[in-house]
């Protein structure tokens, strides 16, 4: 199991009014002097938290490759969420005023969404067809808000899923050179279908003998392994002849379990067995008693499958 390192930060003294001993007024739990006082910034474990759609603002940014989604603002402008940008660009404003925000960023600090945030708040006050300047992002930390302040939190949170990167150079005039880069940026990009009526649900084909379903769970991963191992140790973890429980990513602080798959069963056909599986897993959550002896041992081998993303 991995896990990230600390991004150093520099030493702060406690405000005026605030007790070093006393908890720090962001939340984390730690004595201030231990938290933002320490001249270190703690990790933000769940940065999407709080935002309408989180498990799908994981998958966005740490499993799918070409896909956007619809954002709003508080103060009512919309925007454009995409995967990934040409070049790892964090932001960019089209000639008409469109924003696009890229969830995937060449750095990032100890909290993604204010580095989204500082992206998106320079978009939102950069000139229509002009560059996007958010200033430093990573490392010690960004300066800008967080997502959670900039946007509209009762808009939904819809994903579509694209075959290419198209959708990069809509209501462009772009010339050959981004053409050709357009094309070898589609030549990496894996088939993957979102399960209809299923929250951030991905199937996946990386070749001809394989598939995967990639399901980013909302659950606290105390409470899903729990029910995982229950469901493991009862034989009820499989989604039907053929499939395969292959392990979990942690990403973001959620749990991504990995199912392997026929590959010459459309993505479609996953919909109803996965929905089954919901319906199981939602039974197994809801037993709150201690794990039994086979149910211990069956988490354990689930936690041995388990890699954290960085």
């Amino acid at each position: 199991m991995s896990s990230r390192k600390r991004s150093s930060a520099p030493t702060a003294d406690a405000p005026e009014g605030i007790n070093p001993k006393a908890p720090c007024p962001c939340g984390s739990g730690r004595r201030y002097k231990h938290c933002h006082g320490s001249g270190y910034a703690p990790p933000v474990t769940r940065p999407f938290e709080g935002l309408p759609g989180e498990a799908d603002w994981v998958a966005l940014r740490e499993l799918v490759p070409a896909a956007t989604a619809a954002l709003r603002t508080a103060d009512g402008r919309d925007v454009t969420l995409a995967s990934v940008l040409p070049g790892g660009t964090p932001a960019l404003v089209r000639a008409n005023g469109e924003i696009v925000l890229g969830v995937q960023l060449q750095t990032s600090s100890d909290d993604v969404s204010r580095d989204l945030g500082t992206a998106l708040a320079a978009a939102l006050e950069a000139p229509a067809g002009a560059p996007v300047d958010p200033g430093p992002i990573g490392a010690a930390g960004s300066s800008g808000p967080r997502l959670q302040e900039l946007l509209d939190l009762s808009a939904p949170f819809e994903v579509t899923v694209h075959d290419d990167y198209g959708f990069w150079l809509e209501g462009t005039d772009a010339g050959p050179a981004a053409h050709a880069g357009l094309e070898q940026a589609n030549q990496a990009i894996l088939p993957t279908v979102r399960l209809p009526g299923l929250e951030a649900a991905y199937w996946v084909r990386p070749g001809n003998e394989r598939a995967h379903l990639r399901w980013v769970r909302p659950e606290p991963e105390e409470a899903l392994l729990d029910a995982l191992a229950r469901l493991g140790a009862s034989d009820q973890l499989l989604l039907g002849e053929g499939t395969r429980y292959a392990g979990a990513f942690r990403a973001l602080g959620l749990v991504v379990p990995v199912w392997d798959l026929p590959a010459d069963t459309p993505a479609e056909d996953w919909v109803t067995p996965a929905t089954e599986f919901q319906t199981r897993l939602e039974q197994a959550l809801s037993v709150t008693g201690p794990l039994n002896a086979d149910e211990r041992r069956t988490r354990a081998g689930l936690l041995s499958r388990q890699v954290t993303l960085r």
